[in-house]
């Protein structure tokens, strides 16, 4: 089985370029089959990793229920469960180190609960043949509440350098403990810090119980790979983000 690192936060705090970090120190470091799972259904990470999303689990389920409706015939005569897993099995983004599961977008209405569900199944399928698998959890806490998030051996809460982050973090948190989730380790990263406030944030998130795994600096070459269009996991190894981002893995045992 895997080892599964999930990176969970409010919108804004930069848990995607932590997820795109992870997914480069696993690639550089351990040098074995990493999956990086999409689980947003804002549906960036592909951005940061520098590939194009050519499908969506949101979009597949979408063909899915369309073909039923219709009464379309399907080839070979699977059943829609055979169809499905084939679609999904060919949805899978390769790319030189990693390969990519999308969520994306469900285009009908209602919940992500089909579409997240069909993720929690096929992310606990395919941890079967990767060493390392790499979650983007949406943004917020609804991902946990639905416990989208399954097996998880290490869960990164991200917070902005605000009092405010580092609250929601602590919500996030106890979310885990009162949903017994089935996650062996979690701890807060502290991103984009910019001066001493990363201490003193850093006493605070300990004060709540939190166990703070690390800060990370802002860093200009984000802002700019960013601007640009350029994928987060091309910084290079000076960077001051992936430095940090480096330092905090190599604390815990990731086998």
């Amino acid at each position: 089985m895997a080892f599964v690192i999930a990176v969970a936060g409010k919108g804004g705090t930069g848990k995607t370029s932590i997820a795109a970090l992870t997914v480069k120190y696993l690639m550089e470091k351990k040098k074995k089959p990493v999956l990086a799972v999409d689980a947003d259904s804002n549906s960036c990470l592909n951005e940061a990793l520098g590939v194009e999303a050519h499908a969506t689990i949101g979009h597949l389920r979408e063909e899915s229920l369309q073909t039923i409706r219709a009464g379309t015939e399907r080839p070979g005569g699977m059943s829609m469960e055979q169809l499905f897993d084939y679609q999904v099995q060919q949805s899978i983004i390769e790319a030189k180190g990693f390969d990519l599961m999308v969520m994306g977008r469900p285009e009908g209405p209602g919940c992500y609960c089909a579409a997240n569900n069909i993720i929690r199944k096929y992310t606990d399928k395919l941890s079967e043949t990767y060493s390392y698998v790499v979650i983007d959890n949406e943004a917020g806490m609804e991902h946990l509440s639905r416990r989208t998030t399954h097996k998880v051996d290490l869960l990164f809460i991200i917070s902005d350098p605000t009092v405010r982050g580092i609250k929601t973090a602590q919500r996030i948190a106890d979310l885990v403990k009162e949903l017994d989730l089935d996650i062996d380790k979690h701890a807060l990263i502290i991103n984009r810090v910019t001066g001493d406030e990363g201490q003193e944030l850093r006493k605070l998130a300990e004060s709540l119980g939190l166990e703070v795994a690390g800060l990370v600096p802002q860093d200009k070459n984000v802002f700019e790979y960013d601007l640009r269009g350029r994928a987060i996991i091309e910084l290079p190894g000076g960077s001051d983000a992936v430095k940090a981002v480096y330092e905090i893995l190599d604390k815990f045992e990731i086998l």
